[in-house]
């Protein structure tokens, strides 16, 4: 008997084709993989930072604007660009460190920052400290969005 002619073949072929035409279906209709940010309106991105005890005259509230970058932030292109590399699709860009993580015992200094307006359609309201190695982890992925605090941290 050949596999044309097998009767288990004649019921799996139908079968294996729907279910790839599902799959074609499925995924056609997801956004692209990666930051998610196709086709979404210009100017949607709208941030506010408030900086305060970071030194070196970092402290203070500025506005970003992406797509186009601008606003009072001292580096809208980089504030930008740093929040786009940490923004994957379908995941909180600004998420606290999780709860029970591991985090070494360093301080980083008495830097906060509080991270408030859209991206990516989500409303954001983060704040971020240099507490621990986890937070300071944090902190350091969103240089310049958040000024690089680790050269004035304390020895």
């Amino acid at each position: 008997m050949s596999y044309r002619t097998h009767p288990v073949a004649r019921i799996a072929r139908p079968l294996l084709v729907a279910g790839a035409a599902a799959s074609v279906a499925l995924f056609s209709s997801l956004p692209a993989a990666g930051h998610g940010h196709e086709g979404r309106p210009r100017g949607e991105d709208r941030l506010v930072v408030t900086v305060r005890d970071a030194g070196g005259g970092a402290d203070g509230t500025y506005e970003v604007h992406c797509r186009p970058s601008g606003g009072s932030h001292p580096d809208p292109g980089g504030a930008c660009a740093a929040v786009e590399r940490n923004t994957r699709w379908g995941e909180d860009a600004f998420a606290p460190v999780p709860r029970g993580a591991v985090c070494t015992m360093q301080y980083g200094g008495p830097a906060t920052a509080c991270v408030t307006g859209t991206w990516a359609g989500r409303p954001v309201d983060a704040t971020f400290d240099r507490r621990d190695g986890c937070a300071i982890a944090r902190w350091d992925r969103f240089v310049p969005l958040l000024p690089d605090a680790a050269s004035a941290a304390p020895s």
